[in-house]
Order: structure tokens, then C-alpha cells, then sequence
């Protein structure tokens, strides 16, 4: 389960989508997840499935590679679903006991609920698959600059974000080198209750969290060491600027956003 975690992990390929500027893959994640909540219908939940399954062919990236960072919320899914399951209140009721009932609008909602909360993590890791951390910054201080006049701090937030994603596969890293190196020590994670279990955590949690104060604090030494003090007077090694292909993109999510919409109105 450990290694299955793909969340902030970019994957090297020389595709289209890896070319564009991160501005731009930035505006269409935040439309897509938009568009999955703008309508409750099959009709509209199938359009954006296909349309992030052509994503997915054009960017390169592995079907394998994206199913398998599906596995760490796995149990968030079925909860979700159990959820919407048994506790929608339908017309047509399949089974009752209690407090839960079985209907088919629960079905329904518990399906349409999973394959929505699917779509929505690969729609949203597929930014990450195809941007680099250093992209990523750069693409949300710029896209967010005017928010500088109110006197908001988006480079220390976007360098907060680029932190937090290359810090998510070290300390995987770091977590499970703690798990083997207590599992050669006789310590027993999936033994005896929920409370044993729970209790079988703390010799993992407690070296993790000293891991990552440890390298936050060494990060924070080697910033200052390097004069370090934040985005004002900042050039880029590598500027942004907007090509053919990424205004064509912006084009191509303008026109699947109208669509979704008409597919609403219709």
C-alpha cells in the first residue's frame, strides 16, 4: 500500500500535455472539477469520463501507474459509497432494518458518488503526473499574482505547495524503511484488535513525525544559509510564456465547459 501512493509524484514522458504551460493545466483542473458537480445525470458523468480518458491517452501516462494511486483511498470509497447506500431514503425500498434502508435511488447515488469521487482524484493527480514541482510554483505565483496587490503572500503559498509535494514521496520513502526496520524487530502491525492495532502504530507514527521535523527544520537551515527571503525580486531560470498550444488548450476547456453546461440546460 505503501508504494501504491502516486499523490504529488510526476511522470516523466515527452507528451503534449507535459508541454503546456502549468497555467493552463491549472485552469483545467479547476474546471473539471467544476464540471463534475454541475450536473447529477449519467449522460454528463460519462461525457467527462471520456473526455479524461482521451487526457489520459494524450498525456502518456500509464493507466497502471494512475489505477494503482487509486488504492490508498480505497477504503474512503467504499465508505462513501456504504454511505449513499443505506442511508438514501428512496420511493422504491429493496430492504429496510431499522435505521437502513436499501433502495434503488440509494443505488444509484452510491454509484454515481463513486465514479464521481474517482474521476475527480485522477483528474486532479493527472496535474501532478504531468507538471513538476518547479512548474507547478511557478504556475500558481504567476496565475495568482494580482492577488499581490492585496497584499497576499502567493509565493510563500505556492512554495508551501511545492514543499508539501516533494516532501509526500520522501516521507513514503521514510515510512516504509520505519515499517521494515520495525517488522525486523518482531513488531506486529495487524495483530489482535482495533485498539492493539492502533497501539501497534505509535512505534511507526512517533520516528516519522521526528523524521519530517527533522527535514523541515534542515530545509529551513539550508534556506536561510542561501539567503533565502521569499518571491520579491525573484527572476526564473525558466520564465512562462504562452504558445500556440497553450492558448489552443485554453480553447479546448472553454469548449468542453460550454458543453457541460448545454448538457445541463438540455
Amino acid at each position: 500500500m505503501i508504494r501504491d501512493i502516486t499523490i504529488g509524484q510526476y511522470y516523466p514522458s515527452d507528451s503534449v500535455l507535459h508541454r503546456l504551460d502549468p497555467r493552463v493545466k491549472l485552469f483545467a483542473t479547476m474546471i473539471y472539477v467544476i464540471s463534475l458537480f454541475l450536473d447529477k445525470s449519467v449522460i454528463a458523468l460519462g461525457t467527462a469520463a471520456i473526455i479524461l480518458g482521451l487526457v489520459i491517452v494524450v498525456s502518456k501516462v500509464p493507466l497502471s501507474y494512475i489505477v494503482r494511486g487509486l488504492k490508498p483511498i480505497l477504503f474512503l470509497l467504499l465508505f462513501s459509497c456504504v454511505l449513499n447506500m443505506f442511508f438514501t431514503r428512496g420511493e422504491t425500498v429493496w430492504w429496510q432494518w431499522k435505521f437502513l434502508t436499501l433502495s434503488e435511488e440509494g443505488l444509484y447515488n452510491a454509484g454515481f458518488m463513486g465514479a464521481r469521487l474517482v474521476l475527480l482524484v485522477v483528474g486532479s493527480s493527472l496535474m501532478t503526473f504531468t507538471t513538476t514541482p518547479n512548474q507547478l510554483t511557478d504556475g500558481i505565483e504567476k496565475a495568482f499574482r494580482p492577488l499581490n496587490k492585496l497584499h497576499l503572500p502567493v509565493h510563500e503559498f505556492a512554495m508551501m505547495m511545492s514543499i508539501a509535494l516533494r516532501f509526500i514521496p520522501i516521507l513514503t520513502e521514510e515510512l516504509d524503511k520505519i515499517m521494515k526496520a520495525q517488522a525486523a524487530r518482531c513488531a506486529g502491525f495487524e495483530e489482535g484488535n482495533l485498539i492493539e492495532k492502533a497501539k501497534g502504530l505509535v512505534p511507526i507514527m512517533i520516528p516519522l513525525f521526528v523524521s519530517a521535523i527533522r527535514r523541515a527544520n534542515d530545509l529551513a537551515l539550508a534556506m536561510e544559509a542561501r539567503c533565502y527571503r521569499g518571491g520579491e525580486g525573484r527572476t526564473k531560470l525558466y520564465p512562462l510564456y504562452y504558445k500556440k498550444r497553450d492558448y489552443m488548450g485554453y480553447g479546448c476547456i472553454l469548449l468542453y465547459l460550454a458543453g457541460m453546461i448545454a448538457l445541463k440546460v438540455l
